[in-house]
Parts: C-alpha cells; structure tokens; sequence
C-alpha cells in the first residue's frame, strides 16, 4: 500500500519543497498536525523502515547539492528529507493524529474494494462447470471418482478389504474438510448485514457539493421523511434541504462537504441558528458535516436546539444507523 501515495492528497494537500519531491520534518509534522518532536521521536524508533521508504538525512556536500538543484533556504548543517512514499509510511505508524488515521482509513478503504471487486476470467480461460475454487474440485473428483473407485475394489478385493475400507474412510474425511473449508470460506466472504459499509466516507470525500447534498436527501428518505427537497445554491438562506419528519416535524438541514482535518466554526453555527429558527422556523434541524465541529459550535448546537452530525456521526448514519432525532 505504500505505492498509493496519492491518498495523501485526497486526505490534505500536502506541500513540497521547490523540489516536488520532498518534505522536510517540519512539514511533516505540520500535515499531520502534531509535533517537530512526535516526528523525530518516530523517525528515532522506526529509521530502518522509513529509509527503505526513501527517508534520508542530507549533510555536507550532499546538503550543498541538494540546496543548489532545489533552491531551498536552509542554514542547518544537516537536513532531514521525506518522500511522498515515507509520509505515507508515516501515517501508517502515527497513532495520535487524525490526519494520519484517515490516511489509513483511506488505505483499507481501497484495499478492501479491491479486493472484494469481482474479477472477469472469461477472456483468458473457458468457463469451468465446477467451482471456481480448488478445495471445490479436489472434493469433486474425490467424492465423484476416488471413492467409487474404492467401493469397486472393496467388492471386488478380499485380502486387501480392510485396508481399502481404512483408505476410503481417510479420502471421505478430507472431501468433508474441503466442503467444510469451502462453506467457511463463503460465509467469510459474503456479505453480512452486521457489517459496516466501507469506503463510505472515502466517497463522499470524493463528492460535489450538490452531490453530498442529494445524498443527505437519500438518508433523510430512507429513514421515513418526506416532502424531502434539495434547495442548495446561493438563494437558499443558509438552508440546503427542507421537508417532514415521519411524524410531521418541520425539518431544516444544512450540508458541509469539507475535507476531515477542518471544522466548523462557532460563527458558521450560529449563522444556520438564525436561519434554522428565525428564519424557517425549524422544529428539527441538522447541521451534517464531513469534518468535526469546534467546543464552542458544539455548545451554541446545544443551547439552540440543532443536532450536529459530525464525520463519525455521518459514517454510522450512512452505514444504515438512523438518526435518533428523525425518530
């Protein structure tokens, strides 16, 4: 996963030396939002992994070099360098930052994709009338060819009976452990309701701001509401989506599609206060967001009666957990 490193990008715009190449400490520690000293306390326990990522400390003539080719200001005598490659080897071992943390949910959310993504042979190779699996042809040929054989010889054998007896009973052990491999295996891979919807996040990361707001639409009908209407744009008064609760509630939502590492600020919630309340005169409003919400926006939600769906909120709402407040 460590070639992936445009998962950077898609979590927080990275910046580069002159070079476009590099980072130095500081600016990795700046995109991940903690420490000089976080860093080079990682770097110290984790070096021999990050170099085979590209890590590497310039000093001397190498600095002098490196200094003239990229055009980079730098008095110190000796200057840590990482690449896109090491960053992201960064965020796989950086436990206290939430920009590391959605780096990584990025990575299993694509890893799983992949790997869950049917795969066409037909191109390459004749459709097979048995399964697909190995351990599904071997119990075939076992269960259809080898034990006949040995009812055969049984009936036919009489100084070698029991021995044939033994030697069937061990291949009719191993054609049910291939089924009951087989059966594990599909209950493994198939699909639970129980599970979570992965990369849900990742997509809506990925959305327009109308886009984003059509699929809070979405949610909102799913879990019974009606009269659901998308009214995003410049005249909408601070309001993108208005309709009825199941029970009749009048119901304001306000959409945020802004990348994890910002946050809403107290003034962006007390602007939709006004038009949730004064304006449209809201019985439920909902201030969904794709990032967190400040203490501060989080107390004047509180105090005013509005319902903040922050990131980790959102991923349960989307996942199919309904909004208590629709209830």
């Amino acid at each position: 996963m460590l070639d992936r490193t445009d998962v950077l990008d898609r979590v927080k715009a990275l910046s580069l030396l002159p070079d476009g190449m590099h980072v130095t400490t500081a600016m990795v520690a700046a995109y991940f939002e903690v420490g000089i000293k976080t860093i080079e306390s990682l770097v110290l326990d984790h070096r021999q992994e990050l170099e085979a990522s590209g890590y590497c400390v310039l000093s001397g003539a190498e600095l002098t070099s490196f200094k003239e080719v990229s055009g980079i200001q730098s008095h110190s005598r000796a200057l840590a360098l990482y690449p896109r490659r090491a960053v992201l080897n960064v965020a796989m071992l950086l436990r206290d930052s939430e920009v590391a943390r959605q780096a990584r949910v990025y990575l299993l959310d694509m890893e799983y994709l992949a790997r869950t993504q049917p795969v066409d042979n037909s191109v390459h190779t004749a459709p097979d009338p048995l399964d697909d699996r190995i351990d599904q042809r071997i119990a075939h040929v076992l269960g259809k060819t080898v034990v006949p054989m040995f009812n055969a010889l049984i009936e036919t054998s009489g100084e070698h009976r029991k021995e044939l007896i033994a030697l069937r009973s061990g291949v009719q052990r191993i054609e049910r452990r291939l089924h009951q491999h087989h059966a594990r295996l599909q209950r493994l891979e198939g699909v639970r309701d129980d599970r979570p919807a992965v990369g849900v996040m990742a997509a809506m990361d990925a959305m327009h701001g109308s886009a984003f707001e059509r699929h809070i639409a979405k949610l909102l009908i799913r879990d019974g509401c009606t009269n659901v209407v998308v009214q995003g744009g410049r005249s909408d008064r601070g309001v993108d989506i208005v309709g009825l609760t199941a029970d009749g509630r009048r119901l304001v939502v306000q959409c945020k599609r802004l990348a994890p590492y910002n946050s809403i600020s107290n003034s962006q919630m007390q602007k939709f206060v006004g038009s949730a309340k004064v304006l449209c005169s809201a019985e439920v409003a909902l201030y969904v967001a794709t990032c967190l919400f400040t203490p501060e926006a989080l107390n004047i939600a509180a105090e005013a009666g509005i319902t903040a769906v922050h990131r980790g909120v959102l991923e349960e709402w989307s996942a199919g957990e309904p909004l208590k407040i629709l209830e």
